[in-house]
């Protein structure tokens, strides 16, 4: 069931590539087909996505309609729901498992939690957009990248920072 809605992601997530013949464009382009090709290693399955994707599927459904939570809350929509798909599947398949939740703004929320005091969080817009924040130990950082299909440096090296003992 799992590599089917993986695949299913994956297929869908070429929708939202961009037809342009800029650099950009094309190396955008470029890094969803590098991710795709990731769907073909076997191990990749039994790790990350084995844990996450079904949470992210879990908290799409939840979330589809305004006012999920109750009060005014933006729906999760499909553009952010792939954007976050491909995320996880830019990770390398040793990251450490996040916790995936919503925001009432409509975007997806990666944690990454050791302690109260080494913790990063990782929303993704619509747009594509990566908000983050950290806390390691005494010293915050925060930012915003953009998803080009592949994990900003900046966000690779905060997940292993904040899981390193």
């Amino acid at each position: 069931m799992i590599p089917e809605m993986i695949t299913s992601a994956y297929l869908n997530i070429g929708s939202f590539g961009t037809r342009g013949s800029s650099e950009t464009a094309l190396f955008i382009n470029n890094q969803i087909r590098q991710s795709q090709n990731e769907l073909e290693k076997p191990e990749f399955y039994f790790s990350l996505m084995k844990k996450v994707l079904p949470e992210l599927m879990e908290v799409r459904s939840a979330t589809t309609e305004a006012g999920w939570d109750g009060y005014n809350a933006q729906p999760i929509t499909v553009d952010t729901y792939y954007r976050s798909a491909a995320f996880l599947l830019s990770l390398p398949n040793t990251t450490s498992p996040p916790s995936v939740s919503a925001e009432p703004d409509g975007h997806i929320t990666f944690e990454w939690y050791h302690s109260p005091r080494r913790l990063l969080s990782v929303s993704i817009s619509p747009e594509g957009d990566l908000h983050y924040a950290a806390l390691l130990g005494p010293n915050k950082t925060f930012g915003t990248e953009v998803f080009y299909g592949q994990v900003p440096k900046v966000i690779s090296d905060l997940i292993e920072r904040v899981k390193a003992v």
